[in-house]
């Protein structure tokens, strides 16, 4: 219901706009609210790859000629209809998008600007140079325009146009981002590790941004050329894409409005200062550096902190035991089988020839000193490292090769010895993104707003207040998580690998840090988990945590299995102690609680 509100809105507006534009008659008025719709469609998209998924771009002028020269050809050299030239330029500037993200997502952090600042320029050498196809600076001329009723379009019709254009692309977006793709391209710019834990495609996540991004503003540069019916290479300039970026970092990266408020400010300014080009530059770096440093959040961002509403208080938690609910199947067996497994980095070996089997229905624990390999084999177990030789069957398939999304896919959840929350967002967003991968609504249909994703959206948000209701967590769900004290967030953590619906969920080191008091709670909340059909195998250092839970205990030491067992045989085997106190005589086995 909200979306059907908030598009009535933006319909509304886009009328009162077209309305207002409809009483001028002043051409140099009109062009200049034109061009804050052709810089709002270069923002907008460009608002996706760099407010959301947090990619850095400096090649949005390429694509802005990408759509450009592309409607220009195609109606000057061939009969093909200007509507249908235009539908042709966003697809070609689509394309060029992707060109564009499979070499730059090869890199991060300044090198992703540098490629992609590399395009841009070799996109702008290659109009102005190559006179043949692209005419240089003397350009392309005769361009056919789009028509209405067989006569071209008027200013004020172009402005029309633009603003529904605009509108659709509002509400497209916003429906893209409230939602599925929109918190998995946010979890990127968080943290792309933990984003592929939880089921995020991420070099998948990031393509859609870049080639949303690339439409737009080919869309964009098309609609300049068949309004001018003229297009050269004095358009396609580095100062355009600085300009398309500072739209989107002044009116406030990753809001939904900042883009619209950047296009209005700054393409008034720009028409303020069109007699004074050096003038345009020296405030264009000016609002850049400003918006970097004094006002990283951007306009937008400053009027939300100063009128922040606090998270409304939730009703607290009764104290009452969660209702158990089911999560895994019911099921027995070999749940997952390593064999033989090897990690070698160089001559360091955190790995060594280590085989066991983890049986479903079971808390299993990984333990062992510091520096055994525990973490190193979680990490092989779900994804994030690679082993160098072995098995590591899970279900009956093969996962040593498999990247991290596929294995959660699977059915396997984790959480991780450093937290890797998603700070920023909502406890309930956080654990929304854990059941990403269990999510049906496609990229189509969730651009489009369809039912079937809006149903899907609601299902997850049901999902996750369950699984905050079995944490203890349902009355935080509005709170930013980085907010939260510590225990809390690795009670988010845990609760959102939950909502990946795992057959086995691994646990490193989930009570690091808590007091004697969490600990504790934890570890009843570890067999609640277990009641409700997950395989636990979890890495700790707490020996009572440990002792109380276990069905099943593996040890490690230097990267070898040196033991395995029930809980009391583990506890009293002479290399565990040994490996534990550092003595070749055997002390009482409750000794290991006091050095563990």
């Amino acid at each position: 219901m909200s979306r059907v509100i908030n598009t009535l809105d933006v319909a509304l507006v886009a009328a009162a706009v077209i309305a207002a534009t409809s009483l001028l008659s002043n051409d140099y008025y009109l062009r200049i609210i034109f061009m804050m719709c052709v810089y709002y469609l270069c923002a907008v998209g460009m608002n996706v790859l760099v407010g959301y998924a947090g990619q850095k771009s400096l090649g949005q002028a390429g694509l802005f000629a990408a759509g450009a020269y592309a409607v220009a050809l195609l109606t000057t050299k061939t009969e093909i209809s200007p509507w249908w030239a235009l539908v042709l330029a966003a697809v070609i500037a689509g394309l060029c998008g992707v060109l564009i993200a499979l070499p730059s997502l090869r890199v991060k952090g300044p090198y992703l600007a540098m490629v992609t600042l590399a395009f841009g320029i070799v996109v702008e050498k290659l109009v102005g140079e190559w006179t043949e196809v692209f005419g240089g600076a003397q350009g392309i001329y005769g361009i056919r325009p789009i028509s209405w009723n067989e006569q071209p379009l008027t200013t004020q019709q172009w402005v029309w146009f633009a603003v529904v254009l605009c509108a659709v692309a509002h509400v497209l977006i916003r429906n893209l981002l409230h939602g599925r793709f929109g918190r998995a391209l946010l979890s990127l710019q968080a943290d792309e590790i933990a984003s592929s834990s939880v089921g995020v495609r991420v070099y998948r996540a990031k393509v859609i941004a870049f080639v949303v991004a690339a439409v737009t503003c080919g869309i964009a540069g098309a609609l300049v050329a068949q309004q001018n019916q003229y297009i050269n290479s004095d358009f396609i300039t580095f100062h355009l894409s600085i300009f398309i970026l500072l739209l989107v970092l002044f009116g406030g990266a990753g809001s939904m409005y900042g883009p619209l408020v950047g296009a209005i400010v700054l393409t008034a300014i720009d028409a303020a200062l069109a007699r004074w080009p050096s003038a345009q530059h020296f405030l264009y770096g000016f609002l850049l550096l400003f918006a970097l440093y004094a006002m990283p959040g951007g306009v937008t961002g400053a009027l939300q902190t100063c009128f922040k509403r606090k998270p409304k208080k939730q009703r607290l938690s009764t104290g009452e035991t969660p209702k158990t609910t089911r999560i895994g199947p019911v099921a027995s067996g070999d749940l997952l089988v390593v064999e033989g497994v090897t990690k070698a980095y160089g001559g360091v070996k955190p790995a060594q020839n280590v085989s066991f089997c983890l049986q479903r229905g079971h808390i299993h624990a990984l333990i062992g000193p510091n520096g055994a390999g525990k973490s190193t084999m979680i990490n092989m177990l779900t994804g994030v490292v690679a082993p160098t030789s072995g098995s590591i069957k899970f279900l009956g398939q093969e996962i040593a090769d498999k990247p991290a999304h596929e294995i959660c896919r699977m059915g396997m959840g984790r959480t991780f010895q450093n937290l890797r929350l998603f700070a920023d967002l909502s406890v309930l967003d956080n654990v929304m993104l854990g059941h990403h991968t269990r999510m049906r609504n496609g990229f189509v249909s969730s651009l489009l707003g369809l039912p079937g994703a809006l149903k899907q959206e609601a299902i997850t948000q049901a999902r996750a207040l369950e699984l905050l209701e079995l944490v203890g967590l349902s009355h935080l769900c509005e709170h930013p998580a980085g907010s939260l004290s510590y225990g809390l967030q690795r009670r988010v953590e845990l609760a959102r690998a939950l909502a990946t619906e795992p057959q086995l969920l691994l646990l490193d080191e989930p009570a690091a840090g808590l007091n004697p008091q969490e600990t504790a709670e934890l570890g009843q909340l570890l067999l609640r988990i277990g009641q409700c059909g997950v395989s636990i195998l979890m890495v700790e250092h707490h020996m009572d945590l440990v002792m109380s839970v276990s069905d099943h205990v593996i040890v490690l030491d230097y990267g070898t299995k040196i033991a395995e067992g029930k809980p009391v045989e583990v506890q009293a085997n002479p290399r565990v102690i040994e490996a534990y106190l550092g003595v070749d005589d055997e002390p009482d086995a409750s000794e290991i609680h006091a050095t563990a």
